[in-house]
């Protein structure tokens, strides 16, 4: 196991260290590569896993009830960290609970310790949770501020490509209609670029703004991410029906760190995006000896 989570983790250090040591050489528009990142690789991404992964409906109906559970109590946990800050800080700890890393690290992880079937649990994981990120992350962080009302939260939402793009990848996948093949490998080509951007811009964020330097709220975010999360998973997870390999796969795609991909939602529609940085990086860097415990027990 800890030759499986240094393959999955040095290739994270390497990447996004590579984007920090950029931005510290040279000035980089990283509002840019967010925007290349959430409205063109990131719905690409959506697109070619709805397309071929293999998805049984009940299981899958299942596993997106937990995910959605854990994702409220998750939010409400980042947001009770907050209370006493300033809106944005607290809005934004919300979402550094909340959205968790269900993808480069959540698959190879879940591949490793359980095998193919696993896998496939996983990646239906990874596919709500991609959804859910779009659609929540936003939403937490536009709703009520500034006389923003829930129209225009529907709205801030709805102009994200990734729910556009999913809902024709499920009609498309549910008529068995086929796609031309240079479409499929387009897509599939943007898909692969999609995880190494995402590392770029965390690097990049944190070379233009120096090494992170956790306050306590952050400190607060990360037992609520990986220690809350899990705990939050195994318990909504079992009410729910889920056990043995599912119930597993479920509590440790919760028990993953913040999402990098938070850190782009964060700098699109005005978060803290340091105060997410600092959990991504915080959160990644501790999550080596939770995970360890976690895999040990499950």
């Amino acid at each position: 196991m800890r030759e499986a989570l240094t393959g999955v983790l040095l290739p994270v250090i390497v990447v996004a260290g590579l984007g920090a040591l950029l931005a510290s050489r040279m000035p980089i528009d990283q509002d840019t590569v967010s925007r290349i990142t959430l409205y063109l690789l990131s719905p690409a991404l959506v697109g070619d896993t709805v397309l071929h992964t293999p998805i049984q409906m009940t299981e899958a109906l299942r596993l997106s009830a937990a995910y959605v559970l854990v994702l409220v109590v998750s939010l409400a946990v980042g947001w009770i960290c907050g209370i006493g800050a300033r809106s944005t800080s607290t809005r934004s700890l919300s979402i550094s609970v909340g959205l968790w890393n269900a993808g480069n690290m959540g698959l190879p992880i879940a591949l490793f310790a359980f095998g193919q079937a696993g896998f496939e649990r996983a990646t239906i994981l990874f596919l709500v949770s991609f959804i859910g990120m779009y659609a929540v992350g936003p939403a937490v962080l536009t709703l009520g501020r500034d006389g923003i009302t829930v129209a225009g939260t529907i709205r801030a939402v709805m102009r994200l490509p990734v729910l556009w793009v999913a809902a024709a990848a499920l009609v498309v996948r549910a008529l068995d209609a086929p796609v031309p093949r240079g479409v499929d490998r387009g897509i599939s080509l943007m898909a692969q670029a999609t995880l190494p951007m995402i590392l770029l811009a965390l690097g990049l964020q944190l070379g233009a703004g120096g090494w992170v330097r956790p306050t306590a709220r952050v400190w607060a975010a990360t037992a609520g991410r990986l220690v809350i999360g899990p705990i939050a998973a195994w318990g909504l997870g079992w009410l729910i029906g889920l056990r043995g390999e599912s119930l597993s796969v479920v509590v440790l795609s919760a028990a993953m760190p913040t999402a990098v991909n938070a850190i782009l939602i964060a700098r699109e529609y005005e978060g803290d995006t340091e105060l997410v940085a600092s959990a991504v990086v915080t959160t990644t860097l501790l999550s080596i000896p939770t995970l360890v415990v976690l895999l040990a027990l499950l």
